[in-house]
């Protein structure tokens, strides 16, 4: 499960507007690379929608079934808000919806699959 957190007004590469949802996953333990002791964390990512600023804030705090898992994509800059300080990463964070990650796998009645 997920859960929507806050909203987010962003430009698309035409320069249009739009609201996403940013959902965050529920806690997590992990150990840190650098002292080895274990911690709690949650994974954030966004998710773009059709929703207008006042359709889109009334979802925050709903759940949704789902994960979200890291995706390696090519390497990019990200600047940390709080900090300024700049950093290069290979991945993103991703929802993904277990329902339709199923529907991806399934075949149409009439395929013919050779064996």
């Amino acid at each position: 499960m997920v859960t929507v957190k806050e909203i987010k007004k962003v430009e698309n590469s035409m320069g249009e507007e739009f609201f996403g949802l940013i959902v965050q996953s529920g806690a997590m333990p992990v150990r840190s690379k650098k002292s080895g002791r274990v911690y709690f964390t949650a994974k954030t990512a966004f998710v773009a929608t059709t929703f207008d600023e006042r359709t889109a804030s009334s979802l925050i705090g709903v759940e949704f079934d789902g994960t979200i898992k890291k995706v390696e994509t090519e390497p990019y800059e990200y600047t940390i808000e709080e900090t300024g300080e700049i950093i290069r990463l290979s991945h993103r964070w991703e929802f993904v919806d277990p329902a339709l990650e199923m529907k991806q796998q399934l075949v149409e009645e009439n395929t013919i699959i050779s064996i």
